[in-house]
């Protein structure tokens, strides 16, 4: 039910015209409960902080990666390609309660490998690899946000990052440009003339 007492809060449900709004990446979000390896897909992959490097990641606490991070205080962190959007759906649109989610990744040819200082897999072909250990966690009514601090990151491959727009995959497009020369001068004079 949608709250609208401004006590409250207001809802901004999943696929409305507000949540749609946002641009995100996607993040692969790997883990283990000791037995079997998982993965999700999480819209809500942020970095936080430069330093130390932190990552924030958001996760629903009935999922089965909720669980494993709750048990092992660690996940991996790689952000999907560009060319991984089908990888991204599966590890989105189905539950690590009910599948083996790695096995069946595998079998189309997606590959992974073992991080180093967690015990968890990465997923080749990701635009981004990083081991995390839990830092802190903020509890949500539905979710929890666990900040990662970044314990192992491996080189950087030459792809470009999946986005996350208006529930759909998107790629790059044209660069917008930042203000021009003239542009800032006008804005730096206006800062000027403002200052407290």
């Amino acid at each position: 039910m949608e709250k609208n007492n401004s006590s409250e809060g207001m809802d901004l449900p999943w696929g409305s015209e507000w949540s749609k709004k946002f641009v995100t990446n996607v993040g692969l979000i790997t883990s283990s409960d000791g037995a079997e390896d998982n993965i999700m897909s999480s819209e809500w992959t942020h970095h936080v902080s430069y330093s130390p490097g932190i990552i924030a990641v958001c996760i629903k606490k009935t999922n089965t990666t909720h669980d494993n991070i709750l048990k092992t205080k660690e996940f991996g962190v790689s952000l999907a390609s560009q060319d991984q959007n089908i990888l991204a759906y599966v590890a989105g649109t189905n539950s690590g309660k009910d599948l083996n989610k790695i096995s069946v990744l595998k079998e189309p040819g997606f590959k992974f490998f073992k991080a180093e200082k967690i015990n968890a897999l990465l997923v080749e072909g990701a635009s981004l690899h990083l081991e995390c250990k839990v830092w802190k966690s903020i509890e949500l009514p539905e979710r929890t946000i666990f900040l990662g601090l970044v314990v192992e990151r491996h080189s950087v491959p030459d792809k470009t990052s999946l986005i996350y727009h208006s529930n759909k995959f998107w790629k790059f497009g044209q660069e917008i440009e930042k203000p021009s020369e003239q542009e800032m001068k006008k804005i730096n004079e206006a800062v000027e003339k403002n200052k407290k």
